[in-house]
């Protein structure tokens, strides 16, 4: 109830009553009781005015001035109604959840709130299906609508390309232009521009081993540099979170370009990279400091599968021949994954010097400290591959 002290206040009444019973009370009441008619009309009034902007807000994203993106808290609007107006391009980090893509959604106009988004999310049973990757969506949409969207491969404003482990620097320009969609002068270019795409001093400006393996979503505006940077960029941070010392980057990453590719299986990374220590270490003893790895003088020959000949094993005009040249190679020999930068950073302990995978089936590889034992070792292997001669053909070099 209304009191009269209040319409005092407002109306401007003297305070303290009249003597009671005179005239001057019996005039006072009845003018009382008529302001506070007017004063509750108005009050009245002022509140259908107060609901008739809100509807107009609710339903137009307007404010009563007609500004429009106006933020939820300032309207109450809590979901958008409709698929929205105009666009915006949003991009989805790898691994956001749902309420960090509520976020995002909220930040750039796409959805009223991050909580109708996320009951929104929780409601539509393919949500988690939703891909890291760069959309054009529109503004005001309703929750539901911004979920749907983001499952519509046509919202998508870029494409994916993927760099395998183990992949070379041929290798990954090749998809930049087959799946990129790049020319291979602005690959070239990229590939050259050292400062642009973030290559540190110790690569030498030499992208080969830089270009980390992993999916990347290639925005419809970017350019042959931009992915190339990112590649970088990624390989630095993966250096970074294993505790690499910057002036180890390059060490490391031919290291673990070379155990990519000496064994098919990933749970040998770590004895391999055990054995590259050990022979490193080696100069004066059985291997010199000599790697001895196919691997790396396949590189050099410009080959990536096969067996070497006896020729091109000593062939000393070829750097990468780590059967006559002692130490690492110039550079890595192509791109090593998570994995065997991990096996490189933290070997096993042990004094194998030797390995040799005895079954090419299945990928078992035995490991050796002695030539005795690396003989024994490899006589298995003879005795697999004269049961399974097709397995063991090698095509170039065999």
């Amino acid at each position: 109830m209304v009191s009269d002290e209040f319409f005092t206040e407002i109306i401007g009444l003297p305070v303290g009553p009249p003597p009671k019973g005179s005239r001057h009370d019996r005039r006072g009441r009845a003018r009382r009781r008529r302001l506070r008619r007017i004063a509750l009309a108005v009050i009245v009034v002022t509140v259908l005015a107060a609901v008739v902007l809100f509807t107009i807000g609710l339903f137009t994203g307007r404010t009563p001035s007609g500004a429009q993106g106006t933020r939820p808290e300032q309207t109450g609007v809590s979901d958008y109604s409709g698929t929205g107006h105009g666009s915006v391009v949003v991009t989805i980090p790898e691994g956001a959840s749902g309420t960090e893509i509520a976020q995002i959604l909220e930040q750039a106009g796409v959805v009223a709130t991050a909580d109708a988004f996320t009951q929104a999310y929780a409601a539509n049973v393919n949500a988690a299906s939703i891909q890291a990757g760069t959309y054009t969506l529109h503004l005001g949409m309703s929750a539901a609508n911004a979920v749907a969207a983001l499952l519509d491969p046509a919202s998508r404003s870029e494409h994916t390309l993927t760099v395998p482990e183990g992949s070379t620097r041929d290798q990954v320009k090749e998809r930049l232009v087959s799946v990129g969609r790049f020319s291979e002068a602005d690959v070239d270019a990229a590939f050259a521009d050292a400062r642009a795409i973030g290559l540190p001093e110790v690569a030498g400006g030499e992208v080969e081993g830089w270009l980390a393996p992993s999916t990347y979503a290639i925005a419809t505006e970017a350019t042959a540099t931009d992915v190339v940077a990112s590649m970088v960029l990624l390989t630095l941070t993966r250096l970074d979170r294993l505790g690499v010392d910057p002036a180890d980057y390059q060490q490391v990453l031919i290291k673990a370009s070379i155990v990519e590719h000496e064994v098919v299986s990933s749970a040998y990374y770590g004895q391999v990279a055990r054995v590259i220590e050990n022979r490193l270490a080696d100069t004066g003893g059985a291997t010199q400091g000599r790697l001895q790895m196919v691997s790396t003088v396949l590189y050099g020959l410009g080959r990536t599968g096969g067996i070497p000949t006896s020729d091109e094993i000593l062939d000393t005009n070829n750097p990468y021949n780590t059967y006559e040249h002692a130490g690492l190679p110039p550079t890595p020999i192509s791109s090593p994954g998570e994995a065997a930068l991990a096996a490189v950073v933290s070997p096993p302990e042990g004094q194998w010097l030797y390995f040799v995978t005895v079954n090419p089936e299945t990928g078992e590889t035995l490991f050796a400290s002695t030539p005795d034992e690396q003989q024994t070792n490899t006589e298995r292997l003879m005795a697999f591959c004269e049961e399974h001669e097709a397995l063991c053909s090698t095509g170039a070099g065999s």
